[in-house]
């Protein structure tokens, strides 16, 4: 098993470097269906926390649209480990688990309302607007 230290290799890093953060596909399902709930938003504020995915400033709501390889999704099938420098990745799953939660609890004591999307429940459409109108009613 190669350590965390060796160089990645060259394929790896181009396909990990055309992982998109903002504006990826569940992201973009998301807010094409709040704003035709009638609800509008800002994206990405840099001045919050985490820089969350969508802002509702007079509503004091924000959501985050999660990856659930890269967020952790507990018992989501596409929270998987590859099977090289798996030391890395575990440290690197820890961190943005650690992240997300000192971010979620940043905004909380800031007064904000939070809601996490994961990516797996985008399939559902019915159901996330449900959950949806219940965040932002």
């Amino acid at each position: 098993m190669p350590s965390p230290l060796e160089p990645v290799p060259p394929d790896r890093s181009r396909l990990m470097s055309r992982v998109k953060s903002r504006n990826t596909q569940p992201e973009m399902i998301i807010r094409r269906l709040v704003n035709s709930m009638g609800y509008r938003f800002r994206l990405h504020r840099h001045s919050l926390p985490g820089s969350p995915d969508l802002v509702f400033p007079r509503r004091k709501r924000v959501l985050f649209v999660h990856g659930c390889f890269w967020h952790r999704h507990p018992g989501c099938r596409h929270t998987t480990t590859p099977k090289t420098r798996v030391d890395f990745w575990q440290a690197k799953f820890q961190d943005n688990i650690a992240r997300d939660l000192r971010v979620e609890s940043a905004l909380r004591e800031s007064g904000w309302e939070v809601l996490v999307v994961w990516a797996c429940e985008i399939k559902d459409i019915p159901e996330l607007r449900g959950r949806l109108e219940e965040f932002l009613g």
